[in-house]
């Protein structure tokens, strides 16, 4: 039975390949770890016949992507524990054993190497990522899932087997953010998440990263986003509805907070304001029940409420109840204007 299995996926990486799956036999060797280093490969360079060369399975996706690939090489993987890194040389992989001994201890279920919380080498890292990008998508991460990651979008993982069931079914994502739907979808499952400190290095010379930042860091903030509605429909949604309200109450009110006071064209702004708002909060609602049934988000007081007490007959009750008043006070407003004149 195979105890670790390290899967790298790889596009054009001849430069370092080499480089990685020396390291990983170094370190099954040292640790007398009875180990399989899987290269899930797409490249047009000898990135694949490198790898062979020295002992590593060779497999190629049939769909291209950063996830699919992990997806691929993980359904080829058969470790009680498996690894995830980068086949640039970014992330040493000498450093493995650090990554399992939490799982090997039993304290956690999925590891994450922390550059944050370790170090970043002069050049691995562009400047916009390091203290703009990364740290501000990090911060959307934990304020969605009421979590406290050092670092999200670590690629250099490891995980058992054990927990890798529970969340495959779950993972969706092909691109880039791949890393950080795992990480959601593992807090949905109530896996423990630990981090160790590592060193992010530069890419070997001559190398070019597969990222593109504007794209990639989209499309992890959409997926981030997505995958909360309250941050992206509930928050804004009562804001939106409170100062709505808040201006149609100041303009019904018997008294001056200002020199002036606010007409038909404040009052019209303020109650669309309002049925905005409360249509977003009603898409943010849904969005957090549709998340739950599907596995998509975590049950929360919110979501238990509306489990719990509303139905399809109290909601139909209310609504008829709020359309009847609204239509009594608009026929009071309609015969209050035709006995105007």
């Amino acid at each position: 039975m195979t105890e670790v299995s390290v899967v790298i996926p790889t596009k054009n990486e001849e430069k370092s390949i080499g480089i990685c799956v020396e390291k990983i036999q170094k370190v099954f060797k040292d640790n007398h770890i009875d180990g399989e280093i899987i290269v899930a490969d797409n490249s047009t360079d000898r990135t694949a016949e490198i790898a062979k060369s020295m002992g590593a399975k060779v497999i190629v996706p049939d769909k291209h992507g950063y996830g699919y690939a992990y997806w691929f090489g993980f359904e080829h993987a058969s470790g009680d524990y498996v690894v995830m890194g980068d086949g640039d040389n970014t992330y040493d992989f000498t450093d493995i054993p650090r990554l399992l001994e939490p799982l090997k201890r039993g304290e956690a279920d999925l590891v994450l190497g922390s550059r944050f919380k370790g170090e970043i080498k002069k050049g691995a890292m562009p400047w916009h990522h390091q203290y703009i990008g990364n740290p501000v998508l990090t911060w959307l991460f934990n304020k969605a899932n009421k979590s406290n990651i050092n670092d999200t979008h670590s690629g250099f993982r490891a995980f058992t087997r054990e927990a890798y069931e529970k969340i495959k079914s779950n993972l969706k994502a092909t691109g880039m953010e791949f890393a950080i739907e795992m990480l959601k979808v593992a807090i949905i499952k109530d896996l423990r998440i630990a981090e160790v400190p590592i060193t992010y290095y530069p890419r070997e010379s001559g190398s070019k990263p597969n990222l593109n930042w504007i794209s990639d860091g989209w499309r992890h903030l959409k997926h981030i986003l997505l995958r909360a509605p309250t941050l992206l429909f509930l928050i804004p949604g009562f804001i939106l509805f409170a100062f709505g309200i808040l201006v149609v109450l100041l303009i019904w009110a018997p008294f001056n907070l200002w020199e002036f006071r606010l007409g038909i064209h404040s009052m019209i702004a303020g109650c669309l304001l309002a049925l905005v708002g409360y249509q977003i909060i009603l898409f943010g609602l849904f969005a957090k029940v549709y998340g739950v049934h599907h596995g998509m988000e975590k049950r929360d007081g919110i979501t238990e409420f509306i489990s719990t007490h509303i139905t399809l007959g109290r909601g139909a009750t209310v609504g008829l109840m709020l359309f009847l008043a609204g239509f009594i006070f608009t026929l009071r407003l309609l015969l209050n204007w035709i006995e105007s004149g």
